[in-house]
């Protein structure tokens, strides 16, 4: 990278020399080109398949961490929290993005170690194909989504899609899988977000029933009542029980 930054600066400081015809100085001239690879052995396209699987991991990452894992359900839980709190920015949208993010990581890692042992390192050396490599690697992931998702959120997707009722979790095809798996993790998440929502509410209509008795009327009641949910929220722990029965609905 340095040395391309060099031969641009090198070429900007030359471009008036050669419009005053001072002189030509040859460009180098860069090719890329794609030739036939052999095949038959994996490891010389190792180098070229890590790259396609960054490329397209980079334009679909969002998906498949969106619809695919457990991030669905945490952010949502974790916006449901925060405006439980009445906390408006606090915490960021940044910093709640990020916990879910490393919670998401947390929560599959043992099924990306999976994937990485029984899909990516067993095709890197070649010891099944590309196809075999595919299915090891979709396995654990169905395996999940089949243990969130709902019977009833299944069933619709499959109705919807009009194919014949399956006979197990075999017959049933992962484009069918997801939207149903994505329902259920909604469904989930709100549940969630009502429990989260319960004490706060409780709070938020005490101290609006103290400021209604003491004649105060033009008070808000969120001025009031926001000092007392956090420090509810701080005195119980709220982070670890959040944390803790967000990662503990998975298992």
């Amino acid at each position: 990278m340095r040395r391309w930054i060099a031969v641009a600066v090198i070429a900007l400081f030359l471009t008036p020399c050669l419009c005053q015809g001072q002189g030509v100085i040859p460009l180098p001239r860069i090719t890329v080109g794609v030739g036939a690879a052999d095949t038959g052995n994996p490891g010389q396209l190792s180098t070229a398949i890590q790259i396609l699987f960054l490329i397209t991991a980079l334009s679909l990452a969002p998906a498949f961490l969106i619809m695919m894992t457990s991030f669905t359900r945490i952010i949502v839980v974790l916006s449901f929290l925060r405006h439980g709190l009445a906390t408006q920015q606090l915490p960021s949208n940044q910093i709640l993005a990020g916990l879910a993010l490393f919670l998401t990581v947390f929560v599959m890692m043992p099924i990306w170690r999976d994937i990485n042992e029984d899909a990516l390192k067993p095709y890197l050396d070649g010891r099944i194909d590309q196809s075999q490599a595919f299915h090891n690697a979709v396995l654990p992931l169905r395996k999940f989504m089949f243990k969130q998702t709902r019977a009833k959120d299944l069933a619709l997707m499959v109705k919807l899609s009009g194919m014949s009722k399956p006979k197990n979790e075999d017959d049933v095809p992962t484009y069918v899988l997801i939207p149903a798996f994505v329902i259920s993790e909604l469904k989930t998440a709100f549940q969630i977000g009502f429990l989260l929502f319960v004490p706060f509410l409780v709070i938020d209509m005490v101290v609006a029933s103290i400021l209604m008795a003491m004649g105060m009327m033009m008070v808000p009641p969120v001025i009031i009542s926001l000092p007392f949910k956090v420090l509810l929220f701080v005195l119980v722990d709220g982070w670890n029980l959040v944390v803790g029965s967000l990662v503990g609905s998975f298992r």
